[in-house]
């Protein structure tokens, strides 16, 4: 099972959320928000959906922004047949760009492949929605009752998509390695996954520091950033995500691979 968050996308140039000075809440103060989450919040939106369809124009998947090699190597795993699924938090769908099959993904916020109405969930074409936000810079309204309209990501106070739910629990006994990548794990209730899988599971975690669940682990030692850090069931590799795959692939010798499928992917390549 892989589990990337925000910061495996930082090195395709979209910022995570929560790191001090260039996280995503620190940037939205040219929105003049009551608060950095209200963005993301369903209520506001409802008010005023100017600032979310000012950065989903930014951000919308497939315009601006390419798979990292982080993002290569998970569709790589599918490849090779290693590959149980992959828990992302994320809403760029730079995965599914990569090469990530979709019975292989739980887009665990959500996704702007289609979209719906906020007042009363008619569903609306996605395709639609995208041109009307990126080319108009203005919220689509439903035909039936005036709403706004959203792409389908999960607003704060919106419930994860069922398939999350559904699947978690089956996957989270059959995975014998967990991939958790690029994370604060702060958000619920994904950040819950570490710990639902088996005892007998490998955890890794390819992040900046350490994390979470991950910080309670008895015997976890942590060494500088050039270094694997092991335990009897985890490991902690800091640094840089794309840095840390890169050298798991030469260990591997999977580089040559993972760059002609990051290649093949690159926006204009």
């Amino acid at each position: 099972m892989s589990s990337p968050r925000a910061g495996v996308s930082c090195n395709a140039g979209i910022p995570d959320f929560r790191s001090p000075g260039t996280g995503l809440y620190d940037n939205l103060q040219k929105y003049n928000l009551p608060f950095p989450e209200a963005v993301f919040d369903l209520e506001f939106y409802s008010r005023n959906p100017d600032p979310f369809v000012h950065l989903a124009s930014e951000l919308w998947p497939g315009l601006r922004h390419s798979p990292t090699i982080t993002h290569s190597f998970i569709a790589l795993l599918e490849r090779k047949g290693l590959l149980l699924r992959n828990y992302t938090q994320n809403i760029d769908m730079l995965d599914v760009l990569a090469g990530v099959s979709e019975d292989k993904m739980i887009e665990c916020h959500g996704h702007f492949r289609t979209a719906s109405c906020t007042g009363c969930s008619l569903p609306f074409d996605g395709d639609e929605c995208k041109r009307i936000i990126v080319d108009e810079k203005r919220a689509p309204t439903c035909r039936h009752c005036g709403g706004y309209v959203k792409p389908d990501i999960v607003f704060f106070g919106e419930s994860l998509p069922p398939k999350f739910h559904r699947m978690v629990k089956q996957d989270t006994k059959k995975a014998d390695l967990l991939l958790v990548m690029g994370t604060s794990l702060m958000v619920s209730p994904v950040n819950m996954i570490p710990d639902m899988v088996t005892k007998s599971c490998r955890r890794v975690l390819l992040n900046r520091e350490l994390v979470g669940t991950f910080k309670r682990v008895n015997g976890l030692r942590t060494r500088s950033k050039q270094h694997n850090t092991t335990a009897q069931r985890d490991i902690f590799h800091g640094g840089d995500c794309d840095e840390s795959i890169r050298m798991l692939c030469s260990i591997l010798g999977w580089e040559n691979e993972l760059d002609m499928l990051n290649s093949s992917t690159r926006l204009g390549g």
